[in-house]
């Protein structure tokens, strides 16, 4: 059974272009999902089968109110069965200082938009193969 690697993305333009970018990798299954309630309730239900999960900082519409890239970190990091999974933060804000606040604050890596889809399959092939 593959295993599941979740991008929370509310653009479907990106969430396209990482899908595409991840459909190849093998024993992985890339599963778009458009908010971070969705992404919690998907990443509780199916648990051990979530491999990694690649999120944008800024998740819109559907979210949480003024719930962000960084709330579903840190809630997914509270839960110690989450302790582990590799999570990506793909961001197009400009701070210098977002890079190291996104570890900081538990992502394993951080991608500033333009990225490039095959850096973050090669992170992503680290993190989980």
């Amino acid at each position: 059974m593959p295993k599941l690697v979740l991008i929370v993305e509310d653009s479907e333009t990106c969430a396209e272009t990482l899908l595409i970018a991840l459909e190849s990798l093998p024993g992985i299954e890339p599963r778009v999902i458009p908010n971070m309630r969705a992404a919690i309730t998907t990443i509780r239900e199916q648990g051990g089968d979530v491999a990694a999960l690649v999120t944008d900082l800024h998740l819109g519409a559907g979210s949480l109110q003024h719930a962000n890239g960084f709330d579903l970190i840190r809630q997914l990091r509270a839960e110690p069965r989450f302790a582990n999974l590799p999570i990506l933060l793909i961001s197009g804000d400009s701070d210098p200082q977002l890079p190291a606040l996104a570890i900081a604050q538990g992502a394993n890596a951080f991608f500033p938009k333009p990225y490039s889809p095959a850096a973050v399959r090669k992170k992503l092939e680290q993190l989980i193969c």
